[in-house]
């Protein structure tokens, strides 16, 4: 049977690091999340990052807009942010309403404040090796194999999907971990003869269960990132959990696997840039 990757336990271990790094700082860190309209999902999201920031002694400045807030109105307020020396990170939980354009609004937020790493100058840091912050989720993800003492190096991994956000960085951290890595998307043909090669496979798609037993290995290292419902609305992610597990060496459970960590690593994304502004 498996390993099951405790993501929860590492995230409380990497929040109390950030918290006892935060308090030796001459000011504590600020994080400000700006929230545009009623999404419940992102409400959600919201309430639990203002939660982390209070047990990393990291101060929240919430900003909760409505869905009529115009793009000159949310950009305003970013600028007036960017200027703000009390604020160290800004984020702005996608996704936005429309008509608002979230390109203009990532491009809109100051670089050294841009703690989910989604700006370009940001990501490009990242691509050559050089990175002021991490993206959370890959950078949780990297984090998990590291605490369970995964090997990347002249490993074979498969990457499900290619989003900005997950995907194309988390293909770019295994490669620079030495890892040999395909990226895999809607037009892969052939996927379970791709993902069957892989020692360590991270699914991103958001499909409910569709990485099934006969995709995976014996022995593979599964990461599942995905956040679904199922058909009885309970949270799952992209693995057929209870058919792959026997076959792996180590998998992660949704829930309590990836998210935990996603949080937590923006939580450090956040002292980096408190670090930089306060050197």
């Amino acid at each position: 049977m498996a390993i099951r990757i405790d993501g929860k336990a590492l995230a409380v271990k990497v929040k109390e690091q950030v918290r006892e790094e935060a308090a030796k700082l001459p000011r504590k860190p600020g994080l400000a999340v700006i929230l545009v309209g009623d999404n419940p999902a992102s409400q959600v999201y919201v309430r639990g990052k203002e939660n982390d920031c209070v047990e990393c002694g990291i101060v929240s400045f919430p900003y909760k807009l409505p869905a009529e807030t115009t793009q000159a109105e949310l950009l305003a307020l970013i600028e007036e942010l960017n200027a703000n020396e009390a604020v160290d990170g800004i984020l702005c939980q996608l996704p936005l309403p429309k008509p608002l354009d979230e390109d203009i609004v990532i491009n809109a937020i100051a670089p050294d404040k841009d703690v989910d790493c989604f700006h370009p100058f940001n990501v490009g840091r990242m691509t050559i090796g050089d990175p002021v912050f991490l993206p959370c989720t890959p950078a949780g993800v990297m984090e998990m194999l590291k605490e369970y003492e995964i090997p990347i190096r002249g490993k074979r991994c498969v990457v499900l999907g290619r989003s900005n956000i997950v995907g194309k960085p988390m293909s770019m951290l295994l490669t620079q971990a030495d890892g040999t890595v395909t990226t895999c998307h809607s037009r892969t043909e052939d996927l379970a003869a791709i993902t069957r090669e892989a020692d360590i496979l991270v699914s991103a798609i958001g499909k409910t269960r569709c990485v099934t037993a006969d995709m995976v290995k014996d022995g593979a290292v599964v990461i599942d990132v995905a956040m679904n419902r199922d058909e009885n609305g309970k949270l799952c992610g992209d693995v057929d959990f209870a058919a792959v597990e026997p076959k792996c060496s180590h998998i992660t459970p949704v829930p309590g696997g990836v998210g935990p960590m996603t949080r937590a690593l923006l939580m450090r994304n956040i002292l980096t840039a408190a670090k930089n502004h306060q050197a």
